[in-house]
């Protein structure tokens, strides 16, 4: 519930929350995904937790994530419309304006 008093970041596949906690491992990387169940059953559900957890392994490999950061991942029905790679494409923005 913390995080959701810091800064956020919409676009339209997700609402990202950030913020800075001071009791957290500066050499992890913490994100939650969070996917409402208006959007669909559990299957549904779960292709987009995966998609998510699979362009933040991405996008920890390749951008400079902020690791003092905490992140809360808040899913749009959008996502699990869209191809994967503009997905991925958007999302790796928005985290580049994270500094």
């Amino acid at each position: 519930k913390s995080l959701l008093s810091g800064k956020k970041i919409s676009n339209p596949y997700s609402i990202i929350f950030f913020k800075k906690i001071s009791s957290k491992n500066n050499k992890l990387l913490n994100v939650s995904i969070v996917t409402k169940r208006k959007i669909g059953n559990a299957v549904k559900r779960n292709k987009i937790k995966r998609r998510l957890r699979n362009i933040m392994n991405d996008a920890l490999k390749n951008l400079s994530i902020n690791l003092n950061y905490s992140y809360l991942f808040i899913a749009k029905k959008s996502l699990l419309e869209e191809k994967y790679e503009k997905i991925k494409e958007t999302l790796f923005i928005e985290l580049n304006k994270i500094k």
